[in-house]
């Protein structure tokens, strides 16, 4: 009998003559979602409705017994009907069509159905199934569904694309203890035993990959914080500081984003509810999922040993995942070669929304070290691409997130709201948003709304500013007459990769005298600008380019007046003066040495937090990647007793702790180890530095990546001191790559081979960077070729951040000529290497290729 089935099976799955000529004939069938079929279901395809049960086991290692009914309308019967189903054939169990019982052919992620147990108009399709795990992200008590860009395939039956928008109604049968949150409120709870089971009303309209629940032991806390919307909030923190630090904030962080994002937008909230669970090991910030935000659990719970910084982070997280109620959910982009365009506006409104609620903090320096930095690691890097880039299959959309997207975009934006002025540019929006509402849309159909509200060709405008990659190289030529006044003043640009491409922008430079600066306003539009507006001023001591920190490119950098730089009253000035000095430096106008003796200089004397950490990250860059060895020796002791000395001084509590996270990543030698071991012992206690459970567990790290003699009972004392479950789990994961003996690290890092062990993803980021510290490089940069091999089927198993955290996690970290000529041999040995994941090992691996030139 069990040959007989197997045969069967095999004929019913693979050998009948009309699968045989779907396979052949139908160029559509191919494995993802096609830009092609896309196009097709889209105009096939209309009125979508999922009716999903899902039953949940009390043990994740048991199945997930689904059903789903889907019901359509069709109005084309020219090809098959196909739902994608990213999983096992064997998964299926059966499906019925319109009522009658049909074969299960499952080819390239895809059940086909043919069209001749359809019907022009209603049609209905019944699948009993079992749930796909690979975006379950399962734990012992508790799992949640993450279906960007192209997951809900692998969960369930579906037509996954952003544009066939569909309600939903959910069933969840879960442990009886777990509680639950969807995308619609609770209509029934039905007890059954061990088991609860939850029916949910019916959703709201969405794409299939803003579905989601979460279900699991989680605490609930409901508040109303404006007095007429109720949220709700799963969580599973258990730190009492934490929570009562924290839980009113977050409530209300919500509905301060919604009162702007209403009035900003003119449209009212246009979803039944706004929940959202914050959970610990989730793989990004945030994710806007409709009714049922997702947060990972360190963002949102803060205590009161919290830097500015870190509130003010937290509150963009959440006014970013609350924008994308509007830009994204509502309006949503019709394929994911437009996935920039939600966010961009969900990272520009944080930005605006962030004013009125933190008046105190300087914005445009907020906005400055937000995306500057960020922006340009990836666009002066040789895998530096367009804003908006080609998509052929969904299939691959998860590679086109990075910091051009959240970063550039919104600088791009920011340029844009300029030139066309702000009044202009929010009634563009807003007609935007109402024209598309529960709609999808694409930049043409954006641009064709802003393009009637101003003068500026938006079409040319955003050619090279959306549609080309990287940045301008900025000089100027001066003259001086003989009363050294100037006579004339040009700036010229030229793109960073040698094309024609010209960046109209507008940006203000600083000219600076004994008694204090001029600024100057300046607009490029061609290839050489002439600046009219300074001609017969007297010849300035130095002269700041981008002084707002409003231009986007690499500026002149005066380098006979690196010192003035901590002296410069602007903090946007100042800061962004360090940031494009540390670029010229990897121009190779500026040696490393220099720039890490400004920074080094800078960070003695700053005051303001935000800066600081440019500093911080500047200098922690340049120490380990662009310094000789020689220079190195000298610069830690420097560096390591320069801070250490601001550490005593009577400094904010912010201030402190920024500084204290410079000292405790570069105290590694013996007399800093014993001071930061102190510390960690609460032997020595500095005044005002206000540190957690978490901070002492992140000393222990570095304790034992610093070799300390007690490394091993640090570590062991450590874990004893963790007081959060999830927390120590997280750290038991962690141990072997903390371990002082190689082969136990060596033993973990061919671990990850294997999928399971790389589930939860931003735990295995951290074990990479403690295993390929630049302090242990030498023992581990035998494993970067394994890392490079293994990335294509990161890629294939792993969420959208993860390929590149993982290149980052590894090559990304080395400078060395060994991991240069890894990297090289393996692109040369795979000329075929997927060009999408090439610009990330680019991207990644860019400090490394300068760093051959630079430490020449």
């Amino acid at each position: 009998m069990k040959i007989i089935y197997c045969l069967l099976s095999f004929f019913i799955l693979s050998g009948s003559s009309w699968s045989q000529s779907v396979k052949k004939n139908d160029f559509l069938l191919e494995r993802g979602v096609s830009e092609e079929l896309a196009i097709f279901r889209k105009q096939q395809i209309s009125n979508v409705s999922y009716n999903l049960l899902f039953v949940i086991p009390d043990k994740k290692a048991k199945e997930i017994v689904s059903n789903l009914i889907v019901e359509f309308k069709l109005s084309d019967l020219s090809r098959p009907l196909y739902l994608d189903f990213n999983e096992k054939s064997q998964n299926l169990k059966t499906i019925l069509v319109n009522g009658k019982n049909v074969a299960v052919v499952h080819e390239k992620e895809h059940i086909v159905i043919s069209d001749k147990n359809l019907v022009l108009g209603d049609n209905k399709v019944e699948i009993s199934f079992i749930a796909g795990d690979l975006s379950l992200n399962r734990n012992d008590d508790f799992l949640y569904t993450l279906l960007v860009p192209d997951r809900a395939s692998t969960l369930f039956p579906c037509f996954d694309q952003p544009d066939i928008k569909a309600t939903y109604v959910l069933t969840l049968t879960v442990p009886k203890d777990w509680a639950v949150l969807a995308g619609a409120p609770v209509k029934e709870r039905i007890e059954g035993g061990e088991a609860v089971t939850y029916k949910f009303g019916k959703s709201d309209k969405m794409s299939t990959y803003l579905f989601s629940f979460v279900a699991g032991e989680f605490k609930r806390v409901t508040e109303n914080p404006s007095g007429n919307r109720q949220m709700t909030m799963l969580y599973r923190e258990n730190n009492p500081d934490k929570i009562k630090a924290s839980t009113d904030t977050i409530f209300n962080l919500h509905q301060q984003s919604l009162n702007f994002l209403e009035n900003y937008t003119q449209y009212l909230f246009p979803f039944q509810k706004l929940d959202f669970a914050s959970i610990p090991v989730f793989q990004y910030g945030g994710m806007e999922h409709v009714g049922a935000i997702q947060y990972r659990e360190a963002s949102l719970f803060l205590d009161n040993s919290a830097t500015d910084s870190e509130k003010l982070n937290r509150a963009k997280l959440i006014a970013h995942e609350t924008a994308h109620m509007w830009f994204g959910d509502l309006v949503t982009m019709k394929w994911f070669d437009d996935v920039w365009m939600k966010e961009v506006f969900a990272n520009f409104m944080a930005d605006k929304i962030m004013n009125p609620i933190f008046p105190k903090v300087n914005h445009g320096l907020q906005f400055l070290t937000a995306h500057y930095p960020s922006a340009y690691a990836e666009d002066r890097s040789a895998g530096a691409h367009p804003i908006k880039q080609k998509l052929g299959n969904l299939k691959n959309a998860g590679s086109l997130y990075g910091s051009i997207i959240y970063n550039k975009a919104p600088i791009m934006m920011r340029q844009l709201e300029a030139s066309m002025g702000e009044e202009a540019f929010r009634k563009g929006i807003q007609k935007y948003i109402q024209k598309y509402a529960n709609d999808n849309a694409n930049w043409e159909n954006l641009v064709e709304i802003l393009d009637a509200e101003t003068p500026l060709d938006m079409k040319k405008w955003s050619d090279v500013w959306v549609n080309k990659s990287g940045r301008p190289i900025l000089t100027s030529h001066i003259e001086y007459d003989s009363k050294n006044n100037i006579k004339n003043f040009e700036i010229e640009q030229q793109a960073e990769d040698k094309s024609k491409n010209l960046w109209p922008q507008k940006f203000d430079i600083g000219l600076v005298y004994p008694d204090g600066v001029k600024v100057i306003k300046v607009s490029v539009k061609d290839r050489v600008t002439k600046v009219e507006n300074v001609l017969g001023l007297s010849k300035p001591t130095t002269i700041i380019y981008n002084y707002n920190g409003f231009g986007y490119g690499v500026f002149p950098v005066d380098v006979n007046s690196l010192n003035y730089i901590p002296t410069i009253k602007d903090e946007v000035a100042r800061a962004y003066s360090y940031i494009n000095l540390y670029e010229n430096m990897l121009a190779g106008v500026v040696v490393p040495v220099e720039v890490f003796d400004s920074c080094l200089e800078g960070i003695k004397v700053e005051q303001n937090e935000l800066v600081i950490k440019i500093l911080s990250n500047q200098l922690n860059t340049i120490f380990w990647k662009f310094l000789t060895e020689k220079e190195q020796n000298s610069g830690q002791k420097q560096l390591e007793e320069a801070v250490y000395m601001r550490l005593q001084l009577d400094l904010p509590k912010n201030i402190k702790k920024t500084l204290f996270g410079l000292f405790s990543s570069v105290a590694y030698s013996d007399s800093g180890k014993e001071k930061l071991y102190r510390i960690w012992n609460k032997e020595d206690v500095i005044a005002n530095l206000k540190l957690n459970e978490d901070d002492y567990t992140s000393i222990a790290m570095n304790l034992a990546i610093f070799k300390h003699q007690n490394a091993d009972e640090i570590l062991s004392k450590a874990k004893l001191a963790i007081s959060n479950p999830d927390k120590q789990k997280r750290f038991e994961f962690l141990l072997p790559s903390l371990s002082k003996d190689d082969s136990v690290r060596d033993a973990f890092m061919l671990s990850l081979k294997e999928d399971k062990n790389r589930e939860k993803e931003t735990w295995v980021s951290s074990a990479l960077a403690n295993i390929h510290h630049p302090l242990r490089q030498e023992s581990a940069k035998k494993h970067l070729r394994f890392c490079l091999d293994l990335v294509t089927e990161i890629q294939r198993t792993g969420d959208i951040f993860f390929p590149k955290d993982w290149l980052n996690g590894t090559v990304g970290r080395y400078s060395s000529s060994y991991a240069y000529d890894v990297v090289e041999t393996f692109l040369k040995e795979n000329p075929n290497f997927s060009p999408i994941l090439k610009r990330k090992l680019l991207q990644a691996t860019d400090d490394l290729y300068r760093a051959q030139k630079i430490k020449k």
